[in-house]
């Protein structure tokens, strides 16, 4: 029961807007504070922006991911008795494909008020191309709880324990919800006629999206470049500071030798009086005891 109950709650906690995840799982574990349901609700990890577009993907044209999903079953059942040239124009096909369903998620987060770079479309493309390679993966993406994108070459095991919010995810199917689905692209694989407008579109769109990266990126690096030319300005100001206190550092070591040394031969000479003013006071009281003897 626990475990369900944790699902439920992941459902409807991954299911939020991105910022809206932290505060709305701290809230809801405060509530369960002192259950170990509520332990397990607190350390939920909010998903990385790919993530969480995928998981809006997938509550929001869930017809359209699970017809992702089902050409993926037939493309990787049908892989094995095709040719080198049936396989290379069946990876085409599939790029299409995932990129098409990759652009409408972008559009859907955009329409949550989310922008998507080109590097988080990237790996939304790449997580649904793990979704047709990997049956396992399919079943993350399915389940809407991912905290990771997901890539593989379709020969390796992925890992999934580290890209779910809860390892019992796998087969668990978010609910839909949100605005009503879009018509879903043809999902027939069969050659496009409009392949070639289609590249040159989506080839146009990753330009623009690459220099709307190369701008922010640009950005930042003239601020890194700003903090650098302030620190290194600080740093050399500092050396200045520290020169100088290494100087003073060895006139007062110079000093110091100097009067140590003037205090080794104060002490030889107080030494010196010390053993006078004794043999001086033996003299004296020797001296005495003779005139006492003669008295």
């Amino acid at each position: 029961m626990l475990v369900t109950d944790l699902l439920e709650i992941a459902d409807d906690l991954y299911g939020l807007p991105l910022g809206e995840f932290t505060p709305a799982r701290d809230a809801k574990a405060k509530e369960l504070k002192g259950d170990d349901l509520g332990k397990q609700v607190k350390a939920l990890k909010k998903p990385s922006t790919a993530a969480w577009v995928v998981n809006l993907l997938v509550r929001r044209e869930q017809e359209q991911v699970d017809q992702v999903l089902t050409v993926g079953a037939a493309l990787r059942e049908a892989q094995a008795s095709m040719s080198g040239d049936e396989l290379r124009a069946l990876t085409k096909q599939r790029r299409q494909l995932t990129a098409a369903v990759t652009h409408q998620a972008r559009r859907l987060a955009v329409d949550e008020g989310l922008k998507v770079t080109q590097a988080v479309a990237d790996q939304v493309e790449a997580t649904l191309t793990a979704a047709m390679v990997d049956e396992e993966c399919g079943k993350a993406v399915r389940s809407g709880l991912l905290v990771a994108a997901l890539a593989t070459t379709g020969v390796d095991e992925v890992e999934l324990a580290r890209s779910l919010a809860v390892p019992e995810a796998l087969g668990f199917q978010a609910k839909a919800r949100g605005a009503e689905p879009s018509a879903p692209p043809d999902l027939h694989v069969v050659p496009d006629p409009n392949a070639d407008a289609k590249a040159l579109a989506a080839a146009q769109e990753r330009l623009d999206g690459a220099e709307e990266a190369l701008a922010e990126v640009q950005e930042s690096l003239d601020e890194a470049v700003a903090d650098v030319e302030k620190l290194e300005a600080r740093s050399m100001q500092v050396q200045a500071e520290i020169d100088e206190l290494k100087r003073k550092l060895s006139d007062l070591e110079e000093t110091y030798e100097g009067i140590d040394d003037e205090l080794g031969d104060a002490e030889d000479t107080k030494a010196e009086a010390q053993d006078a003013v004794r043999a001086a006071t033996k003299e004296r009281d020797a001296a005495a005891k003779a005139l006492e003897r003669l008295s």
